[in-house]
């Protein structure tokens, strides 16, 4: 009686960690797993940008929770990681996270030139391309827009500049993401 009681229980062990392993499994396309698509219908996670120059962060998924902290800056990038109704959590590129309503985000791409590189220059090139000519430098922290992003390279542009960066010196969009400019 024991022993087909036993083989059940290692059958299930086994099992277990066949599953755990097709979900967990890196780098096999036979395993992927789908991307996560939120209650929008927007895969989660992924970048917006703020639509104000004042929005409200909140600790909670809604306006009786308290104010965490505040964004001052339209066009500042955040990451869109759960969403709740109306309310979408996100996280800037210093990591904190808050709630923020969706009313005040927009599709519009923006990034941030290296925050994690404080003080250092990156160079814009005419192509996607290092080496391409140089068309601007542009300081750790400042926000640009993101036109498009292939093969590892992003264009993009502001007031008075527009070129190629490296995407791996961006905070906004994923490594190897395609952003397209439609």
């Amino acid at each position: 009686m024991m022993r087909p009681l036993l083989f059940l229980r290692s059958r299930l062990s086994l099992l277990l960690v066949l599953a755990l392993l097709a979900v967990a499994w890196p780098g096999e396309p036979g395993w992927a797993q789908a991307p996560k698509v939120g209650p929008s219908g927007y895969p989660l996670p992924r970048f917006v940008s703020l639509k104000s120059n004042a929005v409200n962060v909140r600790k909670g998924p809604g306006k009786n929770y308290g104010i965490a902290w505040r964004f001052v800056r339209a066009g500042l990038p955040v990451e869109i990681i759960q969403e709740f109704e109306t309310w979408r959590k996100v996280r800037d590129s210093d990591g904190a996270e808050g709630w923020i309503h969706q009313s005040l985000l927009s599709g519009r791409r923006t990034a941030i030139v290296a925050p994690w590189a404080k003080g250092e220059r990156f160079n814009a090139h005419a192509d996607a391309s290092e080496t391409a000519r140089v068309t601007a430098i542009l300081e750790s922290g400042v926000v640009t827009d993101v036109v498009r992003c292939r093969e590892g390279w992003c264009d993009v542009r502001g007031d008075k500049y527009e070129g190629w960066m490296e995407q791996n010196s961006l905070w906004g969009v994923y490594p190897n993401e395609n952003v397209s400019d439609g």
